[in-house]
């Protein structure tokens, strides 16, 4: 075992939506650890800005997660760029706040297909190349709406919820590989999105912090050093693990 367990010297990982958000904020706590990142999505722009803000640690591949059948390449191409990837962490993701009435068939195989298919996709691709090497840390990405029931994101919740099972099931399968899959549910972190999203919405606000014991939003880099703990040698008995990043959120009355 390393001097400092948590550290990622040496370490390659692979971060999807790693050019905004909470997938920056964990590539950036990757690369503050010693490790390696390759960040990928669909906005070459964005990814270039994070790369050139990350450092020389940092590289970028341009993808679109929803194509599934292009996935396998996406894979080979990182291993023979870049090395064999240690840590994936499934970050890419999409929401949807509809009424019930108002979610179409459409609109619900969306939210499944990127948020869920995608992942099991890539996750697989991921695991096959991880295999022979005989370890790897994968980390899923899921969120408060898979601990209790929040109205209007039915197909959101959907996805994530099927996410931690697959967390379970994966671990349990990969584990004899010397694979360790978790998964990091966030609670309200202050992102942009949820800036907007609160600042305009007071009473939601004031509920959000009233029901959170820290009584406060989340850090983008608290996620991130969640994600860096996960993938460490410190975290190396845990495998099928949903951690919270919530503040107490999901415990809060």
């Amino acid at each position: 075992m390393k001097t400092n367990p948590f550290e990622l010297t040496g370490k390659l990982a692979l971060v999807t939506g790693g050019g905004t958000g909470l997938g920056f904020a964990i590539a950036r706590a990757f690369v503050d650890s010693g490790g390696r990142v390759i960040i990928s999505g669909r906005r070459e722009d964005t990814l270039r800005e994070a790369c050139r803000c990350l450092g020389e640690s940092a590289a970028f591949i341009q993808n679109d997660i929803t194509h599934l059948d292009a996935l396998p390449l996406l894979v080979s191409e990182i291993e023979s760029r870049f090395g064999g990837v240690d840590i994936l962490v499934n970050n890419s993701g999409v929401h949807l706040k509809k009424e019930l009435g108002q979610v179409t068939d459409d609109d619900f195989h969306r939210v499944i297909h990127i948020n869920q298919e995608a992942v099991f996709s890539l996750t697989r691709e991921v695991a096959r190349a991880m295999a022979p090497r005989g370890r790897g840390s994968i980390i899923m990405v899921s969120s408060m709406a898979s601990r209790y029931g929040i109205p209007k994101v039915v197909a959101y919740t959907a996805s994530k919820a099927a996410v931690e099972g697959m967390t379970r099931a994966l671990a349990v399968e990969l584990s004899p590989r010397g694979i360790r899959v978790n998964c990091i549910a966030p609670g309200f972190i202050d992102t942009p999105m949820s800036a907007r999203a609160l600042g305009q919405d007071p009473d939601r606000q004031r509920r959000v912090l009233e029901r959170t014991p820290l009584g406060r939003l989340g850090k983008p880099e608290e996620v991130g050093f969640a994600a860096v703990f996960l993938a460490s040698e410190a975290a190396s008995y845990i495998t099928g693990a949903i951690l919270t990043v919530d503040g107490g959120n999901s415990i809060g009355f």
